[in-house]
């Protein structure tokens, strides 16, 4: 049996205020034609479907025919929610949608009652744990201790319950968590509300195969147990990750062996740092021309309309940072008292305590319209 493993696709995030949709539409685009052309029986989707538990109608719509289009091929999908999705919502009509093969896994009921596929060699069974809020499943269960361990815990304990039932058949869990020897990046929502928020890998102990979701790189935790990450970047943290999906085969006796199948890059990103006047006129950054750019600049002064002069040569430049040699203006004494002075003469320092120089004859316009038009509106109070 081949697997397709995949999670955190977020369906309608940003990315520093660029609609990724269209990204996200060419990525499904590519899982599908791998499903296709690879011949995969079943996808996997490890959580973080949407981005948000009340997510944009088209974001709805992009993930409905994504279902649908690997539905078409002939594959079945096993389906998680992670701790970004609505767990309420992915479960309507999980019951309908079992029968088309679609298997929706977002309720604490249902874990430790696989989904079973067959193959040449016999039955799979695929468990589905969902993103388990740590004091929402001690409630449900019972459970003495809080945390995402104790929770983890006895979901797998209930798997291995089933698994005891079902003596040689082979098994794969889909769990949306953090576990220990993971490496985070900037762009994952913070678990760790309601106990502890890592999870050591051999809680997965008695599986053939853990695709797990909450962790934006692919990692390799043990052979059986690994992220495959996000399908795009989602922060600038992700700069060197490659994105993609495990291609994973089960045989006879279950993990037959995993390899990584790269996704479409819509547009590369990099950080890259330096003086303003050396980034736009030094041949060597020419290459980040068409990148996704975090810039931080190490000018002394701050320089005059930086972000308007870095889009000139870097068009998709969309975070702007200052780390100015001799120390940021908290490390700098403030010019003078406010009290009793001039709007305009305090901003005129503020400008120059910030940057490093006095404000410029045109800003200083600007600053003596702007104070005018607040005493207008003042007096037609």
């Amino acid at each position: 049996m081949r697997l397709l493993h995949t999670s955190d696709w977020h369906l309608g995030r940003s990315f520093h205020r660029e609609n990724l949709l269209d990204a996200q539409a060419s990525f499904l685009d590519h899982l599908v034609d791998t499903v296709r052309e690879r011949e995969v029986d079943v996808v996997l989707v490890a959580g973080d479907l949407y981005d948000r538990a009340l997510p944009p109608v088209d974001a709805v719509r992009l993930f409905d025919r994504a279902l649908g289009r690997i539905r078409d091929t002939g594959a079945r999908a096993v389906l998680i929610a992670g701790n970004h999705d609505s767990m309420a919502r992915l479960s309507f009509a999980s019951d309908l949608i079992d029968a088309a093969g679609v298997h929706l896994r977002s309720a604490l009921d249902g874990i430790g009652e696989p989904v079973l596929i067959d193959d040449d060699h016999g039955p799979v069974a695929f468990y589905g744990i969902p993103y388990l809020e740590p004091e929402i499943a001690r409630h449900h269960w019972g459970l003495a201790e809080r945390g995402h361990p104790a929770a983890l815990a006895h979901a797998m304990d209930l798997v291995r319950a089933d698994l005891a039932r079902r003596p040689g058949t082979r098994s794969v869990v889909l769990s949306h968590a953090f576990v220990a020897g993971g490496e985070p990046s900037d762009s994952e929502r913070d678990i760790s509300v309601g106990g502890a928020s890592h999870v050591p890998a051999s809680v997965y102990a008695g599986v053939d195969y853990t695709a797990l979701g909450h962790l934006h790189g692919r990692q390799t935790l043990t052979p059986a147990v690994r992220y495959s990450g996000t399908p795009l970047a989602y922060s600038f943290s992700e700069e060197h990750h490659r994105k993609g999906c495990w291609l994973v085969e089960l045989d006879a006796r279950g993990l037959g062996g995993a390899e990584f199948v790269d996704a479409p890059v819509p547009r590369p990103l990099a950080r890259i740092r330096g003086r303003l006047d050396d980034l736009l006129g030094d041949a060597r950054w020419e290459r980040y021309t068409g990148h996704w750019l975090q810039v931080t600049l190490t000018d002394a002064r701050r320089p005059a309309q930086p972000m308007d002069r870095l889009r000139e040569r870097f068009p998709h430049t969309l975070v702007l940072e200052f780390a100015p040699e001799g120390g940021t203006p908290a490390t700098r004494p403030v010019a003078a008292p406010v009290a009793g002075r001039a709007e305009r003469a305090v901003v005129g320092d503020f400008v120059e305590w910030a940057r490093g120089v006095p404000a410029t004859a045109e800003e200083r316009a600007l600053v003596e319209a702007a104070v005018e038009e607040v005493r207008l509106r003042e007096g037609l109070r």
